[in-house]
């Protein structure tokens, strides 16, 4: 009998097995799956998430928002003092790779012939892959900027060595060198520009950064100046595409200012505001006070601070509740003294300052590229240029609502231009803006105002031992200024061993005083 009961139950269950096989094709369907993706949904998707992680507490708040000393933390000053938490680092990595996916996707879907037509009732398919390449070109900026070598990935150049977001071909890229890499994000911005229609619109719906192709074109353009004047000098065609984006058309006015602004909600609001919402860690950086309120420097008073930060005394509840009155009273306004050892943090919060409403909002709009820093690019470009000078400083204070007549004042009282200059109030427009100043700093070595490792400063109050200065001590041996650049992760190390041992060597050393290509200062 138990033999019977055996062979009987081989035998249901072998007819279950059939009967199941032959409607496998129809159980192994993911219901929320769909052959018929939302191109401008993919697109806006790898926006936020761009947006979400690189200017976050974390990959903006705990390393490179600090480092340019726009901030200071109230607490885990150890970041402050570059001693960054190496699993943030692993974070940037992953999901730039992940975001650069999602572009390629809206590429692979207007490119194949399969889906294009379908793709083209959401938007132009010329104009979709170009504003993914751009976009790409974005991402990889960020990381070649952060990292050096990197696994890449381009559009319109088949290079061997070019092996990233093809999972199908190799779960171990190579690296390719900077200078490739630069080269190439050059090339895909100028040949992204060329194909867009600015007669029509990018998406037909949904298009939460652009709206018409006119604008792409802009931020194209102006992304392209911005790495063409990275790399002069190391990349023999960046003079040309300097030349050719001016000429081809850059932003002209703050309508232009490319950004993603999150919903006024807290169900999708913005990253560091969603962050204060449970950590009041981070504060306006003393360092970045003193500049604004003309104690360091040579500008005087720039009414931005009062845009920038809150005064002292507005709390962690009243700003978000949006109840924080603003001050006018350059008094209220300390900052929060950078890069402190942690045992003087408690003597230092109350009379600091967090972040202003301006940013700490659920609506805040978080820029990818500004018509300001177009203006210092092009002084750059011109010489130095009084009039682009001038033009920079007006609208970065127009865009952060300075009353008009202070305006005039300010700019009516500026120092002449100068490499100097520029290149500082380039830094104070960038403000909210860390990888894009880091990048500057290393470049050029302004603003000459920031506090360096070994350099004492002052306490905005005397400790109970009567303690008034500290010196600020880099946690990490041999840096004496600014890091230079981030760790590999440690996942790529372990996972992609042979090429990141090679892309170490290729750029001197896995070190965070390694110098990229272009920081030649």
């Amino acid at each position: 009998m138990k033999k019977i009961a055996i062979i009987l139950s081989v035998a249901a269950f072998s007819m279950i097995s059939n009967s199941c096989s032959d409607k496998f094709d129809e159980i192994d369907i993911n219901p929320n799956s769909t052959d018929k993706p939302l191109t401008y949904g993919i697109f806006n998707s790898a926006n936020k998430e761009l947006m979400d992680n690189t200017r976050d507490e974390w990959q903006s708040g705990r390393i490179v928002l600090p480092w340019v000393q726009y901030s200071a933390q109230t607490g885990y000053t150890e970041e402050d003092r570059y001693q960054y938490r190496l699993s943030t680092g692993v974070s940037l990595w992953s999901f730039s790779y992940r975001v650069a996916q999602d572009y390629k996707q809206v590429i692979d879907l207007n490119t194949d012939p399969a889906t294009k037509v379908q793709m083209a009732n959401y938007g132009p398919n010329e104009n979709q892959i170009a504003a993914s390449r751009i976009m790409l070109s974005y991402v990889f900026l960020t990381l070649a900027d952060s990292f050096g070598d990197i696994p890449y990935y381009s559009f319109g150049n088949q290079d061997a060595d070019f092996q990233a977001l093809n999972i199908d071909a190799t779960l171990q890229p190579k690296f390719a060198s900077q200078q490739k890499v630069y080269t190439d994000i050059l090339k895909e911005l100028k040949e992204a520009s060329e194909m867009i229609d600015t007669n029509e619109v990018v998406f037909t719906q949904g298009d939460a950064l652009f709206g018409s192709g006119e604008k792409l074109k802009k931020f194209a353009n102006s992304l392209r100046l911005r790495v063409a004047t990275r790399v002069k000098g190391v990349i023999p065609s960046a003079q040309t595409h300097i030349n050719e984006a001016i000429a081809s058309g850059v932003m002209t006015s703050n309508a232009d200012n490319v950004g993603l602004t999150y919903e006024n909600n807290l169900v999708n609001p913005s990253p560091l505001f969603n962050d204060f919402r449970e950590r009041s860690d981070f504060a306006i950086s003393k360092t970045f006070v003193n500049l604004l309120k003309g104690t360091t420097g040579s500008f005087g008073l720039d009414k931005r601070l009062f845009k920038y930060a809150s005064p002292v005394g507005a709390t962690q509840t009243m700003i978000l509740n949006n109840a924080v009155t603003e001050s006018t009273n350059p008094a209220d306004y300390n900052g929060m003294p950078y890069g402190i050892p942690s045992s003087l943090t408690a003597s230092q919060t109350a009379s600091s300052n967090f972040f202003s409403t301006n940013i700490l909002k659920p609506g805040y709009t978080e820029i990818l590229m500004e018509y300001s820093e177009v203006q210092f690019l092009l002084a750059e470009a011109n010489g130095w240029s009084q009039a682009n000078y001038t033009n920079g400083v007006r609208a970065s204070m127009e865009r952060w609502g300075v009353p008009a007549a202070d305006i005039t004042t300010y700019i009516n009282n500026l120092p002449p231009a100068s490499q100097q200059n520029v290149l500082t109030q380039k830094y104070i427009a960038l403000f909210m803006q860390p990888y894009e100043a880091w990048a500057e700093y290393r470049r050029t070595g302004y603003p000459n105002t920031l506090l360096l490792p070994g350099q004492t400063a002052n306490l905005n109050v005397a400790t109970t031992g009567g303690q008034t200065t500290y010196t600020f001590t880099s946690l990490i041996a041999g840096l004496t200024d600014l890091p230079t650049r981030l760790f590999y992760p440690t996942s790529v190390q372990t996972l992609n061993t042979a090429n990141y041992q090679a892309a170490a060597s290729a750029i001197g050393g896995d070190k965070m005083d390694t110098k990229l290509i272009w920081d030649t200062n």
